[in-house]
């Protein structure tokens, strides 16, 4: 493609820069259009990849034979009409929040109420002011009973107080695995690069943490299941520390609430220890569940999946040093 204004090194450099950092979608778009044209791309091939007419195409070419750079601006006042309005906008919002993966439902359901054909490109530039794509996040497969929640998160809010004052010590129970297959963190990468993580079958190596909101953990740690009988064991091992009355929080699981573990509440009650049951999917009451993410998703290593004996060290080390070179704010 022959072109009076020549492409020469600086304006491709510029036109580069241009097509990488630009805001505005169009002008990256005439730019990259450039970029190739330079690089001597057919039309029929540009047609393919901008999905344009040949009358834009030849827009595009003259806008730049006469303004040079200044061709990949829209003028003021200038510019496509906008497809939606605003409430249309926030429609499709909400259409996209009761499909958060599958915008192609959501392109069919503009053109099913409205007859307007898109693409999920359109749309994403729509959303992306106030939704980007992240992870989500494991949910619970029920909700508390509203009563029992207010009710023990009352309670709960007394013990801290009763912990603060130094009546009480207040400590979080709970059992966490962890074996070959990563929970996959996020992670600085270049962009279109992606980082992987070696992820195996392995045995499971499983943890049974009794924390305080000071950064004092008690961690078993064992390859075998932790079951009541476990957990028995462990807080008869934990009163070598019971100085004063104590509450150990817990939540429903059946290892919790077993016979075995009912026989031993009133002779753990008598010794100063008392264990206090939070309500039914409640997990955030618990905050041991914080230390299991940050190790997870923030303290473990790309490099601690390279080997079994690597995640058994590195998990071993994290919780050895918390409360020193690991530490949860939990204000």
């Amino acid at each position: 493609m022959f072109l009076l204004r020549d492409i020469n090194p600086l304006s491709l450099k510029l036109l580069n820069r241009i097509y990488r950092k630009s805001r505005h979608h169009q002008v990256r778009q005439r730019a990259h259009f450039l970029i190739l044209v330079s690089q001597n791309v057919k039309n029929e091939n540009l047609i393919k990849i901008f999905k344009f007419s040949y009358k834009t195409m030849y827009n595009w070419l003259n806008r730049w034979e006469n303004e040079g750079m200044l061709g990949l601006y829209n003028k003021p006042g200038r510019g496509r009409k906008k497809t939606f309005n605003s409430a249309q906008s926030a429609q499709i919002r909400d259409w996209v929040k009761l499909q958060p993966r599958q915008l192609k439902q959501v392109v069919q359901k503009i053109k099913e109420e409205w007859c307007i054909n898109i693409s999920t490109e359109t749309i994403k530039r729509i959303i992306k002011k106030s939704m980007s794509w992240h992870r989500m996040r494991r949910g619970v497969s029920g909700k508390p009973d509203p009563i029992e929640y207010k009710e023990k998160k009352e309670k709960l809010s007394e013990l801290k107080q009763l912990e603060d004052e130094g009546k009480i010590d207040l400590y979080y129970l709970d059992e966490s695995g962890f074996c070959g297959i990563p929970c996959v963190p996020y992670g600085w990468q270049d962009i279109g690069e992606y980082l992987s993580i070696d992820s195996r079958k392995t045995k499971r190596l499983n943890v049974l943490g009794i924390m305080n909101r000071q950064n004092i953990l008690h961690a078993y740690v064992s390859e075998q299941t932790i079951n009541s009988d476990v957990i028995i064991a462990c807080i008869d091992t934990f009163f070598a520390v019971v100085e004063r009355p104590t509450f150990i929080v817990v939540d429903q699981a059946s290892i919790h609430t077993s016979n075995a573990i009912f026989d031993k509440l009133e002779e753990w009650k008598e010794r100063g220890l008392t264990i206090f049951e939070l309500p039914t999917y409640s997990p955030k009451l618990n905050l041991i569940e914080i230390l299991w993410r940050f190790i997870k998703y923030q303290w473990l290593e790309i490099d601690a999946y390279s080997s079994w004996q690597s995640l058994v060290s590195s998990v071993e080390k994290i919780l050895k040093e918390f409360g020193n070179n690991y530490v949860i704010n939990f204000a």
